[in-house]
C-alpha cells in the first residue's frame, strides 16, 4: 500500500503542463489491437492504467515500447487468449478489449472489469450493441465469452442511456464489421472523438461523433496512418486549476483546451475564482472571497462527475453552501468521511452532497479510497496545516500524470512510497 505524503498549509506557484487524456488513452490503447501495422502514440501520460494495459497487450503477444510520453505499439504477431483475471480487474477500461478482440478475432473473453468501486456501472448497453452486431454472449464462471461465428455486421443500436463505455466498445467491434452501424444516443464526450479520429486516420470510416448518432462504416483493413497524439486531460487540467485555485500564488496551467471544461470554468468563474483563459492555456490568480455554488453533474457537455470531488476541498472556502448533486454516480461520495476527519464541515444528506465554509483543515491519515477521490484529499492536505498521510496512493497513481513531480514544481511539500516512479 503506498503513501502520499504531504506536508500543508503553504502557498504554491509556478507553471504545470497537462498531459495526455487518460481516457482517450485507456480506450485508445485497446484499440490498436485493430491495427495491421505498428502504432505510435504521442502524448501518453505517465500513469500506472497504461503499464496495466501494456502488460495485456503482452500477454497476447503484442510488443510495446513506452519512452517518456510515447507509446510505440506492434500488434502484427497478435495472438487471441482469454484475458488474464487479475490484470482485468485491475482497471475497469479493460472491459475495451472486449470491443477490440470481437472487432480482431471475432471473438473476446474478458474477466469482468475491477476499476474504481464507486457504485454500480452495468455493461448491458455494451451487451446489447454486442449481440445487435451478430455476437452471442453468455457467461462462464468469472469471464464473459463473447463469440460472432457468422462475423459482425452492420446494425442501428439506440443506447438507452448515454453510456461513455458503451458507446466506446462499439465503436471498436463496428469498426471492422461488414455493412454500416448507426449508434443512436450515443455519448458525446471529447475523448471519443480523440478514438475516432485516431482509428479514422488509420482507415477507418466513422462520422458523427461529437453528435448523438454516430455512423460507422466497416472496413477490412487498418494502418493506413501509424501516429497519433492524444488529446490533453480535461480531468487533471480541472484538477490543478481547482488546487490553483485553492492554495495557489499564482499558477499557469499549460497544454488546455479550454472549450472541454466549459461547464466546470463556468462554475469556478461563479465562485469569484479569477482566470485569465488563453489560447492552450489558463492563469488562475490568487483567490481571497469565494462564493457557494450548486453542481448538478450530468453527461458532456455537462459538469464532468470526474471533477465533482476535486472541486470539493475549493467549496470549503466558500463563504456560503455549496451543493453537489451526482446524477452519474450517487454514491461518489466515499472521500466524504476523509475530508471530515481533516476537519471539514460536509455531509451527504438525501444524495446530496452539502459543502459548508471551513476555516481550517489539519493534516491526518486518509485514505485514497478511488482516484478523483484521492485527488480531492489531496488538495484539501495541501489546504491543511500540518501532515497529512494518504493511503492506498497508488490509487491517485492511476490517473494523474507524473504527478509528484508537478507538485513539486509547484514547490508542494509532497513524497510518495510506492513501486511506482513518477
Amino acid at each position: 500500500m503506498a503513501k502520499m505524503v504531504i506536508h500543508g498549509g503553504k502557498r504554491l506557484s509556478g507553471t504545470v503542463t497537462i498531459g495526455g487524456a487518460k481516457n482517450s488513452t485507456v480506450a485508445i490503447i485497446p484499440a490498436t489491437i485493430l491495427a495491421d501495422s505498428p502504432v505510435i502514440l504521442d502524448s501518453v501520460p505517465q500513469i500506472k492504467d497504461v503499464y496495466n494495459l501494456m502488460d495485456m497487450l503482452g500477454s497476447m503477444n503484442v510488443a510495446s515500447d513506452y519512452d517518456g510520453d510515447v507509446l510505440r505499439v506492434d500488434p502484427t504477431q497478435i495472438k487471441f487468449i482469454a484475458l488474464p483475471h487479475g490484470k482485468v480487474k485491475s482497471l475497469r477500461a479493460s472491459y475495451y478489449f472486449m470491443g477490440s478482440m470481437l472487432g480482431r478475432f471475432g471473438k473476446a473473453v474478458v474477466g469482468f472489469p475491477g476499476g474504481d468501486d464507486i457504485g454500480p456501472r452495468p455493461i448491458d448497453q455494451h451487451i446489447k450493441g454486442f449481440k445487435a452486431l451478430g455476437a452471442q454472449v453468455h457467461q462462464q464462471k468469472d469471464s464473459i465469452v463473447i463469440e460472432a461465428p457468422h462475423g459482425l455486421h452492420g446494425a442501428r443500436i439506440f443506447l438507452d442511456m448515454v453510456s461513455v463505455g458503451a458507446t466506446i466498445n462499439i465503436i471498436l467491434a463496428a469498426v471492422r464489421a461488414h455493412g454500416t452501424t448507426v449508434i443512436e444516443n450515443a455519448a458525446r464526450e471529447p475523448e471519443i472523438i480523440d478514438l475516432a479520429t485516431f482509428l479514422n486516420n488509420m482507415g477507418a470510416q466513422i462520422r458523427g461523433v461529437g453528435t448523438q448518432t454516430i455512423r460507422i462504416t466497416g472496413v477490412e483493413h487498418l494502418g493506413t496512418q501509424s501516429s497519433h497524439t492524444i488529446i490533453p486531460d480535461r480531468i487533471e487540467a480541472g484538477t490543478y486549476l481547482s488546487l490553483a485555485a485553492a492554495v495557489g500564488d499564482g499558477i499557469l496551467v499549460k497544454n488546455i483546451i479550454a472549450e472541454h471544461l466549459d461547464a466546470f470554468l463556468a462554475k469556478i468563474q461563479e465562485m469569484g475564482v479569477n482566470l485569465d483563459v488563453r489560447e492552450d492555456s489558463i492563469f488562475v490568480y490568487p483567490n481571497s472571497q469565494l462564493s457557494g455554488i450548486k453542481v448538478k453533474t450530468s453527461v458532456y457537455p455537462g459538469f464532468a462527475t470526474d471533477l465533482q470531488q476535486p472541486l470539493t476541498p475549493l467549496m470549503l472556502l466558500a463563504d456560503s453552501q455549496s451543493t453537489i448533486i451526482d446524477s452519474i454516480y450517487p454514491k461518489r461520495t466515499r472521500h466524504i468521511p476523509e475530508l471530515i476527519k481533516m476537519g471539514a464541515h460536509i455531509k451527504v444528506v438525501n444524495n446530496q452532497i452539502l459543502v459548508n465554509h471551513t476555516s481550517h483543515l489539519t493534516g491526518t491519515e486518509v485514505t485514497a479510497e478511488e482516484i478523483r477521490g484521492g485527488a480531492s484529499l489531496m488538495i484539501a492536505a495541501l489546504m491543511a496545516e500540518g501532515t497529512t498521510v494518504i493511503d492506498c496512493a497508488e490509487n491517485i497513481m492511476r490517473g494523474y500524470d507524473r504527478i509528484i513531480t508537478k507538485l513539486q514544481n509547484l514547490k508542494a511539500d509532497v513524497s510518495y512510497s510506492g513501486n511506482e516512479i513518477f
